[in-house]
């Protein structure tokens, strides 16, 4: 396969997912709003910065808006295309890479970007707060689901379809470990709050926003406890959302790419996902809260750019070959024969 098109298939992927994580995300928050009560203009800074250090854009954010507040940062995160994780940015990404190797997918995966591409263009940050964002945000996870869906019926499961699953889930093991990063800097109204109601509703939102609350309840029938939460989103194995279970599906579809036995590494980048791999499974959550939540998440979202740039090494980019070089070669060859 072209390197090049090993690279669109790839990040064609990752930009699907992470449409689709930042679209949850808000979604959630803005529901999360309805059970708060006169939210002034700090209460409600501390409850969205959490969520623009999720998308990793609070630098970018604070250059183009004077505060944080609902409004400004779902148009941030939703409609701004100076911000290239926000929803339409990413779809459009998506589309565009999708565009460069239109031969080289379905004909079903093309017209569900385009579907996506369409409905995105005919929408406005105004027109969705007039009709509701609910509507809108849920539309962009069905676009999302239905091109996994499409794609796991329609596509080849050969080198690109692994290239693409790559892709997904490691955008989606990043996001997780993200979107547990934001209850560490949500601030409450006070610490007497901690472990009550506030926290307890907080710590449910963050299940929601990675798909994961009735999943848990389904293992977990108490109320919701921060331990048993944070350990569901990095250690569940079969959570299709967990950060174990992206991280073995990661290392799955990379010696499907090599054809290296598992266990065994042929390349950087599969070593740096059997370490990833053998560190999550030999953890526990009770190492984690002794190092800090928040210093593991950090480390492992340290870890995940780095498997993307040595994936990038190892099977996107090649050397612009040296033409000196090459031509003295040549006519090294040519005179020896």
């Amino acid at each position: 396969m072209l390197s090049r098109v090993a690279d669109s298939l790839y990040w064609m992927s990752r930009y699907i997912e992470r449409a689709e994580n930042i679209a949850r995300l808000l979604d959630v928050n803005l529901q999360l709003l309805l059970d708060f009560e006169a939210l002034d203009d700090d209460k409600l800074k501390e409850h969205w910065e959490p969520v623009i250090r999720a998308a990793g854009e609070e630098e970018l954010f604070y250059e183009l808006y004077e505060q944080a507040d609902s409004q400004s940062v779902t148009d941030f995160l939703t409609f701004n295309r100076e911000n290239s994780s926000s929803v339409i940015s990413c779809m459009l990404a998506a589309r565009e890479n999708a565009r460069m190797i239109r031969d080289q997918i379905s004909t079903e995966m093309w017209q569900c970007l385009n579907h996506a591409y369409l409905f995105l263009k005919s929408n406005n940050a105004k027109k969705v707060w007039d009709e509701g964002p609910y509507e809108f945000y849920k539309q962009i996870l069905d676009y999302s689901h239905l091109f996994q869906g499409m794609t796991d019926s329609t596509f080849s499961h050969s080198e690109g379809f692994y290239f693409m699953q790559v892709g997904k889930y490691l955008e989606r093991a990043d996001k997780t470990s993200r979107i547990l990063d934001i209850k560490y800097h949500m601030l409450l109204p006070s610490v007497e709050e901690v472990g009550g109601a506030i926290d307890a509703v907080q710590w449910g939102a963050i299940l929601k926003s990675c798909s994961g609350f009735e999943a848990y309840h389904s293992i977990y029938v108490s109320a919701v406890n921060p331990l048993k939460v944070a350990n569901y989103l990095i250690f569940n194995q079969s959570f299709p959302r967990s950060i174990l279970f992206c991280a073995r599906h990661l290392d799955t579809n990379l010696h499907q790419i090599s054809g290296c036995n598992p266990g065994f590494y042929s390349n950087d980048v599969e070593r740096a996902s059997g370490r990833l791999v053998s560190d999550l499974t030999y953890s526990n959550i009770d190492d984690v809260f002794k190092s800090g939540l928040h210093q593991y998440l950090t480390q492992l979202q340290e870890r995940f750019v780095g498997i993307g740039e040595v994936m990038f090494e190892n099977y996107m980019f090649h050397a612009r070959p040296d033409m000196e070089d090459e031509i003295a070669t040549q006519q090294q060859q040519q005179q020896q024969q």
